[in-house]
């Protein structure tokens, strides 16, 4: 054998023990992140890309208000590389499940690590701050950066890609925002009231300048009284309001028993449309993303009290496509 064969061989060698590393290096093991709520795993897999899988707990209809961990729950949270919830106590029976499982993985509340405690809302309940922070587009898009940071540390091979998927997701967020704030400007201003079962709206209501009132409190699971019904029909007696709105996580009986109380005071109002409050539609529909989610609720709001959404704008065209929308 001469020098220049060993040569080759060597380095023949040497290259095929390099390609699985380098395959390994660009198409890294994906991150198993767990998620609370809907609002939060889309967020999770628009910057994770391929580079994870996500597993929401909380599916279409489940208000996280009231839930409780399953024993299956516990056993998809053990497994979980890292965990991802909204914080702000809105999973407030979960709360302290996650804390232990802080202490063995990254267990990252998104929103009390984007936002600072004086641009929220706050209440006169147990709660203290209102959690719905997902309802202003503008505040939620804070949490991507945050999610690319925490995927990036955990995943570095795959940082460059966490960091352009952010980038790009923050772009069409903030087309979102400008989109949603047109479109309830186009509603008569004697109408622009929002009636709901519960109080999950009101950073919609502060962010895109539409006035809110929800029947029941700021959680679910607080009581709705007769009083409660009597009042929020003469608000919407008294505003001449056409329509008021169901959610997809609460029985719409609170709402119903408002409309009869109005209609006994000689105003006719109708449902509108259901809206997603504290969960997003089915997985694999446009309403089961978060941008879906906002754009489906403003367009039936907007619809039922007299207004028009506009095309939406270029920077949704991607999205628009793969849904079948028409935009700019």
């Amino acid at each position: 054998m001469t020098a220049r064969w060993m040569a080759g061989a060597t380095l023949m060698a040497a290259t095929c023990l390099a390609a699985p590393a380098q395959a390994q290096e660009a198409s890294p093991e994906p991150i198993n992140a767990v998620a609370t709520t809907g609002m939060v795993g889309d967020i999770v897999q628009q910057v994770g890309g391929e580079c994870v899988t996500v597993t929401t707990l909380m599916g279409p209809g489940v208000d996280p208000h009231l839930y409780r961990a399953s024993a299956r729950d516990v056993s998809i949270f053990q497994a979980a590389e890292m965990i991802f919830y909204s914080g702000y106590s809105l999973e407030g029976q979960l709360g302290d499940v996650l804390e232990r499982l802080g202490e063995t993985r990254p267990t990252i509340g998104v929103a009390p690590a984007s936002t600072d405690v004086d641009e929220l809302i706050t209440t006169q309940d147990e709660y203290g701050l209102d959690p719905h922070l997902w309802m202003d587009v503008s505040l939620w898009s804070r949490i991507v950066p945050t999610v690319a940071d925490a995927l990036s540390q955990q995943r570095p091979a795959c940082e460059t890609r966490f960091q352009d998927h952010a980038e790009a997701y923050v772009a069409q967020l903030e087309a979102l925002h400008q989109w949603v704030k047109e479109s309830i400007a186009s509603i008569p201003e004697q109408q622009r009231i929002l009636v709901t079962a519960h109080d999950a709206f009101n950073y919609y209501g502060r962010a895109y300048g539409i006035e809110v009132a929800g029947i029941q409190g700021l959680s679910t699971a607080t009581e709705t009284g007769v009083a409660d019904i009597r009042r929020m029909a003469d608000v919407v007696v008294e505003r001449e309001v056409p329509a008021v709105f169901v959610e997809s996580t609460i029985s719409p009986r609170t709402v119903q028993a408002v409309i009869e109380a109005a209609r006994q005071q000689g105003h006719e109002v109708s449902i509108g449309s259901q809206l997603y409050s504290d969960a997003m539609g089915e997985t694999g529909t446009l309403d089961g993303t978060y941008i879906g989610m906002l754009y489906r609720n403003t367009q039936h709001i907007v619809e039922s009290l007299g207004g028009k959404t506009p095309a939406l704008p270029r920077a949704l065209d991607d999205w628009a496509a793969r849904w079948g929308i028409s935009s700019s």
